[in-house]
């Protein structure tokens, strides 16, 4: 089945006036797409990855894209704790304040548990799930301050079902929803509201690079629409998250899935 024809108007402005941060958004991945749509509903965005050369250009992509200013761009390795630091100290620096942080680094890769590696499950659990754990914790202080804010966790439908060689991954992205969870009772007394999204599967180009045609063949036809999600199908749930539509919502997983979760 073909991709459908994004659904959103222009200038619809869910998040006009909000500051944005999303991390992992080089690339072309949901994280990117995350960042362009939070741009494109008005948000003034901040983004931030490992990788400084493609970080540049996704900022200036999104800017000729979108036909917004260029988003602010902050280096930062999210497994290292004082770099997530320095992404906050610098994030209030350039934003003012931040009104949603979208945290979507992860990592995965296929191998079965009898030939995982200790290296293997503690790089995956550290990308996947610890850097969530790092960024609430260093952005949510400066939210309770200000009485407000939104998170939106990335974690995966492997946080429920069972898939052959992401033992690893799956663990990390289970870990994802349940401290969604723990994280979003404490901050709902600071009015900061914190859910998560639960893709299924979503194209794009580093899923094309590291998993195999048959595989993406497999899953996709498991799909009641026959395909891949596309990243932006994901962002627009995100931004659902972000924004006040969902103001109610608070410590909930939504699977972005045209299956059962």
């Amino acid at each position: 089945m073909a991709a459908p024809i994004p659904p959103y108007p222009e200038g619809r402005n869910l998040l006009k006036g909000k500051t944005v941060v999303v991390t992992a958004a080089a690339g072309t991945g949901i994280g990117y797409a995350a960042a362009k749509r939070a741009a494109e509903e008005g948000a003034t965005v901040l983004i931030s990855d490992f990788h400084e050369r493609r970080l540049g250009e996704a900022a200036d992509r999104i800017a000729a894209e979108v036909g917004c200013a260029r988003p602010a761009t902050v280096v930062c390795d999210v497994t290292s704790q004082d770099q997530v630091d320095a992404l906050h100290a610098a994030a209030l620096t350039e934003l003012g304040r931040v009104d949603v942080l979208i945290n979507n680094a992860g990592l995965g890769g296929e191998v079965d548990v009898v030939n995982m590696t200790d290296e293997q499950w503690f790089r995956v659990l550290d990308v996947t799930l610890n850097s969530v754990f790092r960024m609430t914790r260093a952005f949510l202080p400066a939210m309770y301050a200000q009485g407000s804010g939104a998170i939106v966790n990335n974690a995966s439908v492997l946080g429920w079902r069972a898939q052959k060689g992401q033992a690893h991954y799956a663990a990390a992205k289970a870990g994802v929803m349940a401290f969604t969870r723990c994280s979003a009772v404490e901050a709902a007394e600071h009015n900061v509201r914190i859910n998560a999204v639960a893709p299924s599967i979503a194209m794009h180009a580093f899923l094309a690079k590291v998993t195999t045609d048959e595989l993406l063949a497999e899953l996709s036809s498991k799909e009641a629409f026959g395909r891949p999600a596309e990243v932006w199908e994901v962002a627009n749930v995100m931004m659902f998250l972000a924004s006040d539509l969902s103001s109610y919502m608070t410590g909930e997983v939504l699977s972005v899935s045209s299956q059962r979760a």
